[in-house]
């Protein structure tokens, strides 16, 4: 089954473009319990850690939102150890397509498998965009070796979405279970958008500790935006604020990264902060729309 939007663009209230598939049917996960753990003692999660494609459709819909739905595909920086399956979620979501928009995700360490895997997904599955968290799967995204999965990603008009700065897996752990942070400096990403101008990009999270290098990316390239994922917006940098309800108003997107944060959580401290009104349906839904092609 090949995935269609069906969203009521004009009926959601917000559109959610960071949510995770954490765990399949069969009740397979895409980290291993230890990663999991450290997760969500990091974040304090409060909601079950491993949703289905299921759970978020029912979520989302009873929260009259619309969410996009990924896992990550780090098989070869776990061990070996395989994600849920990106094509399940595609055709999960295609079954809930009046809520949800699937995301899929490759291997960029396996990168005959991940190019054959992006056109599948993108021809035969229909998903609008590919995720990747250059500090779990282990790669610099700026090294030429990756470049061929930019420009298949290009060429089949996918939204790339790419996770930056500080990542609560591995977190507390001895060596962070080896995951390095400086894979997901976004300075890394600034080379790949100058590079691919016609690949549309997204940095996640606030960037911590750099954000100030997010902000001048996405003012400084067309072609790039930021999602306010991950992070309580009560903690966000003052700097980060300012430029969202200004410069960046039309370049930001909400996220949560739900399970680890929920859609209420974060809209209940973001309403709290001194963001310019005519922002507000910027950032919760209209930037994502248009960024994903939803009208």
């Amino acid at each position: 089954m090949r995935y269609e939007p069906a969203i009521d663009t004009a009926a959601v209230t917000a559109l959610d473009v960071h949510t995770h598939v954490e765990a399949d049917d069969h009740e397979h996960t895409t980290l291993d319990a230890e990663l999991l753990d450290a997760s969500a003692e990091y974040f304090r999660a409060p909601v079950p850690r491993t949703p289905t494609v299921a759970d978020l459709a029912a979520y989302y819909r009873e929260h009259n939102m619309a969410a996009v739905v990924f896992t990550v595909d780090a098989t070869t920086a776990l061990g070996g150890h395989p994600p849920v399956s990106s094509q399940m979620i595609a055709e999960e979501a295609a079954r809930n397509n009046d809520v949800l928009i699937p995301f899929g995700s490759v291997d960029p360490l396996r990168p005959a498998e991940a190019l054959a895997r992006i056109r599948e997904l993108a021809v035969d599955y229909g998903v609008r965009g590919m995720k990747f968290h250059p500090s779990l799967q282990g790669f610099d995204p700026s090294d030429r070796v990756h470049y061929p999965l930019w420009e298949a990603c290009a060429e089949h008009g996918l939204v790339t979405l790419f996770h930056t700065g500080q990542t609560g897996i591995g977190a507390g752990l001895p060596g962070g279970r080896g995951i390095r942070l400086r894979y997901s400096d976004p300075m890394l990403l600034d080379d790949v958008a100058a590079d691919f101008p016609e690949l549309t990009m997204i940095l996640a999270h606030p960037s911590v500790p750099w954000v100030d290098a997010s902000i001048s990316i996405a003012t400084h390239k067309a072609n790039v935006f930021i999602d306010l994922s991950g992070w309580s917006p009560k903690y966000f940098p003052p700097q980060l604020v300012r430029a969202i309800g200004s410069i960046l108003k039309d370049k930001t997107l909400f996220g949560s990264d739900f399970p680890l944060i929920t859609p209420e959580r974060w809209m209940s401290d973001f309403a709290a902060l001194d963001v310019k009104p005519d922002a507000v349906p910027l950032i919760l839904k209209d930037n994502a729309i248009r960024v994903l092609g939803l009208r």
